[in-house]
């Protein structure tokens, strides 16, 4: 699985207008599936961001998690996260899950996140959604399990 995240000192995703998930600070978490992804992978991923330490610590050092700071995680899918630049101008997407398994996938990621954190938000798969964030630091960082 792909996942890019950014601290964020808030963040919503909205279909039609309306807002379906929002969250405080925390993250912001887009994530892609592959073809060769599988639930044990989602959930690798899952763990491995909810321990990420990349929150300041009394002294101002990256030295928390999201679960030590009590912060939200937004999960947003976005397959174009598997996006191949490098043939042409028009970007291939042939390194993304198909749809029923890319929503399997992310349907998965949720369940198993909110098992583990309090505070998860979500996009709603496959929906033209608007993304807003005010992003703390900037602190941005690309994964891949």
């Amino acid at each position: 699985m792909i996942a890019v995240l950014q601290r964020v000192r808030s963040a919503r995703v909205e279909v039609a207008g309306a807002t379906i998930g929002a969250i405080g600070p925390g993250l912001l978490m887009l994530v892609c599936a592959e073809p060769s992804d599988s639930e044990k992978q989602a959930e690798k991923l899952v763990d491995k961001v909810l321990k990420l330490r990349i929150f300041s610590d009394a002294a101002g050092k990256m030295n928390l998690s999201v679960k030590d700071v009590g912060g939200g995680l937004l999960v947003v899918s976005q397959f174009t996260l598997a996006a191949d630049t490098s043939a042409g101008n028009r970007p291939s997407f042939t390194g993304a899950a198909g749809a029923e398994q890319g929503r399997r996938l992310y349907e998965h990621v949720l369940r198993y996140a909110r098992a583990q954190h309090p505070v998860v938000e979500c996009g709603e798969f496959g929906a033209d959604m608007q993304v807003s964030l005010v992003n703390d630091g900037p602190v941005t960082i690309p994964m891949k399990s």
